[in-house]
């Protein structure tokens, strides 16, 4: 990924941010150039930072340049306001993962490009202690 490209999508990755439709109040994450209601006015919406796991899957086999985070799983986890969102579950092992677990969002390293490339942050989940 280069790096003009990568902090473009510096907002998003690294606030939980989204848009909210000013017409009819639907929220979108990732976002969209259009609302399922036509509108193109957005403003800036904070998603919530904690959820649920609705399901996931444990990744045994990555993708290149995350074989050494095998095995990792991967959610759709639903936040407190109703956004859907895909995001690594960690701090729990794989097969402790399961429907319904409550998690908070985490900003962690996701990956390096090589040993001089950009360390790539963003957000992940973890089970909420309580």
């Amino acid at each position: 990924m280069s790096v003009p490209r990568y902090w473009r999508n510096e907002v998003p990755r690294y606030r939980l941010q989204g848009e909210e439709c000013s017409q009819c109040g639907a929220k979108y994450f990732p976002t969209r150039p259009v609302c399922k209601c036509g509108s193109t006015d957005f403003k800036p919406y904070k998603l919530a930072e904690r959820g649920e796991v609705v399901t996931w899957t444990t990744i045994s086999s990555a993708p290149t340049g995350f074989e050494k985070y095998v095995p990792y799983v991967v959610a759709l986890i639903e936040l407190e306001d109703g956004c859907k969102v895909l995001s690594q579950v960690v701090d729990i092992a794989p097969d402790a993962v399961e429907a319904g677990l409550k998690v908070e969002a985490v900003f962690r390293k996701v990956k390096e490009d090589g040993k001089e490339g950009i360390l790539q942050y963003g957000y992940k989940f973890r089970p909420v202690v309580e």
